[in-house]
């Protein structure tokens, strides 16, 4: 697919005898143009008339228009008209003292030398010259309303003109005006929206500063009639002014570019993504866009300084640019999160070849001064027309996946619908999770923890929710959505409530047993959690060693000093920790030094597994000595059938928990569960069969569950 033009989408093609690029109104415009200037042509041809004054007139005028030609090709930027400016003001002077004809030609000869200057922007020229031709043909009707048709022959003299004049000056200019602005507004915006910012901004302020230009055109006027000799001194203040409105369009540009690292920002982002999906949809093709956060820069900012977090960006925005694949696009939202705009991608897998292709080039080592530094960057996807079919929307469900991505440590994740808590039955869903929190209709399971001679080592409490309508939801869709949502702390402290009123319950009957909670990376890197747990065991009278804390490894990848306080400060209060799904996250062995935990869980993935895979068994093995050389239990999840509690046992596994002995279970039925196993704890039948139940599908350990 061809490149578009910087201002505006580009049509395609479709078996026209036109330039390539051109179809609907651009092209009615430009047949229009040339049918208006061709027979122009034609019926000056045929009378005899000159079709360009002669003589110090016509030299003058000559060499004015090179002095602007020259002005406009030194300028060296790409602009969002052809002959306008200061070469409108020229056209109109020569429209009013020598007709269309002449004032069309003097437009064309700009747009046509400065266009040729410009090669890669010919299109764009011609569309722009022909919006002028237009223009000129209608100053020049208003002009016939009035009775004057000037001619090379029979100029309209402006040493004759009078007050009476004025007013058909001044509605001739401001028709050429409007024509060639609301050609150009309906030519270059994409359908159903506005022009972009850009040249929204160019073309308004161009208006304002060419009422300036277009008052000059009548004293051009007197002086070819009176002085032409002196006509190429006024390049001086058309250029003035014309740079004016170079200036203009430099400031609307700026407002689109990140001051720092000189890339497009989030505005200009989401306008290019508008035409890149107008363009896919015409092409019947798929776009992608991808977002990008480097991970614990925060860190660099507050170790280094600033100064050189803004140097890191930098290196960061160049190895950007030079790793882009053709065609892409870069920009910087701001602070460390960069967009890259994909107009067109083959497939969903391709647009995420090119995101790890991204996310490993920018977690290269970087260089500051002898300072080698390695920011890990994660990178969320999300595909026009799976995904999204608006650029705002596309946005954000690549910043959903890009999330997602940061807090499950994937590096690249592709946007799904159901981890996104922001589509309508999820946000319904979360408005009915609060509402059910606030009337305490959320309730908490206990599934129980057996040692191998049967006596109970504890309870995990499991949130349960059945909806009035939905019935029961899945723990880890609920779940997923509090947490992504900022509901968590409050789900956090209803779980944590709920669990501690329960256990003085059944203290209180004598039922001594501890309670594990799941709390989230989130909950622990909550300023005060420690001191707020501490109080609300005090509340309900509840000794710190009645309650484990489950929490997972994540808890010191995203801010490990703060994670390091907490958890201090909660075996402070004497809160026993427990590490969950342990063998699943990153840098296990170094994690479980820095953590004052002690238990550790096997993860159910190895221990489903145990008795036909002879590698699974091995990890179990190693795990429980490593954890028993650290002095920490081990207890194993998802123990279903009685071969797997055998081979546990073997491998020196201190407890269970799983099917075998007990699915999770509400308050009342925990109670006469305990109570039924007394002192004697729970055994195991000797005909007890393998569970066949199909169990429910493990919630997040990092979460409550």
């Amino acid at each position: 697919m061809e490149p578009t033009e910087s201002a505006a989408p580009v049509s395609r093609p479709r078996g026209r005898v036109l330039p390539a690029g051109f179809t609907g109104l651009p092209a009615a415009v430009l047949a229009t143009a040339a049918a208006v200037l061709v027979t122009g042509l034609q019926r000056a041809l045929t009378s005899g008339h000159p079709l360009f004054p002669g003589g110090v007139a016509g030299w003058s005028l000559a060499l004015l228009t090179g002095f602007i030609v020259g002005h406009l090709v030194a300028l060296g930027r790409e602009r969002w008209w052809g002959g306008t400016g200061s070469g409108a003001a020229l056209t109109l002077a020569v429209l009013l003292l020598y007709g269309w004809v002449p004032a069309g030609l003097v437009s064309l000869t700009v747009v046509v030398l400065v266009s040729a200057a410009r090669r890669h922007r010919w299109r764009q020229g011609l569309l722009h010259g022909a919006a002028d031709i237009l223009g000129v043909g209608a100053a020049a009707l208003v002009l016939a309303l009035f009775g004057d048709v000037p001619s090379v022959d029979r100029p309209w003299q402006p040493l004759d003109w009078g007050i009476a004049d004025a007013p058909e000056i001044v509605l001739a200019a401001g028709a050429y005006l409007l024509a060639t602005r609301l050609l150009l507004w309906y030519t270059l915006a994409p359908p159903g929206r506005g022009l972009p910012t850009v040249a929204r901004t160019a073309l308004l302020r161009q208006g304002l500063v060419a009422v300036a230009l277009l008052g000059i055109a009548p004293l051009i006027c007197v002086v070819a009639a009176a002085r032409p000799i002196l006509l190429p001194l006024f390049a001086i203040p058309l250029i003035a002014l014309d740079s004016t409105l170079w200036i203009a369009r430099a400031r609307a540009e700026e407002q689109l570019k990140d001051p720092l690292t000189g890339l497009p920002n989030r505005q200009w982002l989401l306008e290019r993504t508008w035409t890149a999906l107008e363009d896919a949809e015409e092409e019947q093709a798929r776009s992608a866009l991808v977002l990008i956060d480097l991970d614990r820069f925060r860190s660099v900012n507050d170790t280094l300084g600033h100064l050189a977090g803004d140097r890191l960006l930098l290196q960061i925005a160049d190895r950007l640019r030079l790793a882009l694949p053709r065609g892409a696009e870069a920009a910087r939202l701001g602070g460390d999160e960069f967009a890259v705009l994909l107009p067109v991608a083959d497939s969903t897998t391709s647009a995420q070849r090119v995101a790890r292709h991204l996310v490993a080039e920018l977690s290269s080592p970087l260089d500051l001064d002898g300072l080698v530094l390695v920011l890990e960057a994660s990178a969320g996807v999300a595909v026009y027309p799976d995904h999204a079919r608006d650029a705002e929307g596309l946005l954000r469900r690549a910043d959903v996946a890009m999330y997602q991505a940061k807090r499950d440590r994937t590096g690249v994740e592709v946007y799904e619908s159901k981890r996104d808590s922001n589509t309508p039955d999820r946000l319904g869903l979360l408005g009915d999770l609060r509402r059910a929190l606030d009337a305490g209709e959320v309730e908490l399971h206990y599934q129980p923890k057996v040692r191998f001679d049967g006596q109970v080592a504890g309870l995990e409490a499991l949130v349960r929710w059945v909806h009035p309508e939905r019935g029961k939801v899945p723990p880890d869709e609920f779940i997923a959505i509090a947490e992504s949502s900022g509901l968590m702390p409050h789900l956090t402290e209803y779980v944590l409530e709920t669990a501690l009123a329960q256990v003085a319950r059944w203290r209180a009957q004598g039922l001594e047993v501890p309670v594990a909670v799941n709390v989230s990376p989130r909950d622990v890197h909550t300023p005060g959690f420690a001191g707020a747990v501490a109080a609300r065991l005090a509340r309900h009278g509840v000794p710190a060693g009645s309650l484990q804390l489950e929490i997972t490894e994540h808890v010191l990848l995203e801010d490990p000093q703060r994670a390091a306080d907490t958890l201090n400060g909660l075996t402070g209060h004497g809160v026993k920790m427990s590490l969950d799904d342990f063998g699943t996250g990153y840098s296990s062995l170094v994690h479980l030094r820095r953590l004052p935990v002690s238990e550790l869980k096997i993860d159910r993935s190895f221990v489903a597994r145990l008795a036909v895979d002879t590698e699974d068994a091995e990890i179990v093995r190693c795990t429980v000595d490593l954890a028993h050389s650290l002095g920490l239990l081990v207890v194993a999840e998802g123990v279903e059938d009685d071969e797997t509690w055998e081979r546990l046992r073997d491998l020196g596994c201190d407890a269970v928990q799983g099917w075998l002995v007990s699915a999770a279970m509400p308050p009342a039925e925990t109670t006469a569960w305990l109570r039924a196993r007394g002192e004697h704890g729970w055994h195991r039948a000797v005909d007890t069969a393998p569970v066949t139940e199909q169990a429910p599908a493990p919630t997040p350990g990092h979460v409550v569950q």
